[in-house]
């Protein structure tokens, strides 16, 4: 599939689960796709970083569901933050090993999963729809019920990948890709490279192969997918380009000026326009 024909096959209303980690091997590719498919109403699952940020920014999103939303060398998405200042998005924020339970209950079909996190904090108090369950056993113990983050889609980025869904993974973290992809009634892969199946032993361990076919309903093939987020060993994060587009949250006219000179057209235009920001970069150094 192409970008765009995976953001048609999505619906206003949707809950999307997307992931990587903070700036690290997002689906940027896919999200730009889902930018331009003009999709809103959105419930966004994730280790948030620019993804949920554009998401906001250009008024696509109800609710966020995540541990953070954070672009990692600079600690507070700033889309995401101006877009909770201005009481726009509605926000479901818990601890990150409670992100990992919902999608795990939702990836094996349960209601919920009991675990200690969030016991003793506010997390409690700022999300009073959770709910504790006692042990059935002789501990008695008092657990926090996580319900399970149930997704209409996710969308999620590897290295490499084959036609029939596999993806590989060649980063120094897995991260929960496969969970998200679990956890949803249809999933996409974006990838750097499409290679045949046979290739993807030769590409990395057995370990590597994250996601199977079984979890996938579509590959799109993205090669520089992930920018400006990293996409280990592949590239690492565009950190001047990061800088530029969270000074585009300062005022509404610098982001409407980033907007236009990068997201208003296609994934081809805003390749170029990135090669041009990195060719005046250059220039400037010199």
């Amino acid at each position: 599939m192409t970008a765009d024909q995976v953001a048609g096959e999505l619906r206003s209303g949707m809950t999307i689960g997307i992931g990587g980690w903070g700036s690290r091997r997002k689906p940027m590719a896919l999200v730009r796709a889902v930018l331009r498919a003009g999709i809103t109403d959105l419930t966004v699952v994730s280790y948030g970083g620019p993804d949920v940020g554009l998401l906001v920014a250009h008024g696509r999103v109800r609710r966020v569901v995540c541990g953070f939303v954070s672009l990692d060398s600079i600690a507070l998405e700033p889309h995401f933050r101006l877009g909770r200042q201005q009481g726009r998005i509605e926000l479901t924020e818990v601890d990150e090993g409670m992100v990992h339970w919902g999608l795990l209950a939702a990836a094996h079909r349960l209601p919920f999963l009991p675990m200690r996190a969030g016991l003793g904090t506010d997390v409690m108090r700022v999300n009073p729809e959770l709910r504790t369950v006692r042990s059935p056993y002789d501990d008695g113990e008092e657990l926090v019920a996580m319900p399970a983050l149930r997704l209409d889609a996710a969308l999620v980025h590897v290295n490499r990948a084959d036609a029939s869904g596999n993806g590989q993974y060649l980063g120094p973290d897995p991260y929960f890709d496969d969970l998200f992809c679990l956890a949803a009634e249809r999933a996409y892969l974006s990838c750097e490279q499409v290679i045949p199946t046979a290739g993807l032993l030769d590409a990395g361990p057995p370990q590597s192969l994250l996601i199977n076919r079984a979890m996938v309903h579509g590959v799109a093939h993205t090669p520089g997918g992930a920018h400006f987020t990293s996409c280990v060993p592949d590239y690492g994060r565009d950190e001047a380009f990061q800088a530029h587009y969270a000074a585009s949250a300062r005022s509404p006219e610098d982001w409407e000026r980033f907007r236009g000179e990068f997201l208003d057209g296609d994934e081809a235009d805003y390749q170029r326009a990135v090669q041009r920001f990195a060719e005046r970069r250059t220039v400037t150094a010199s």
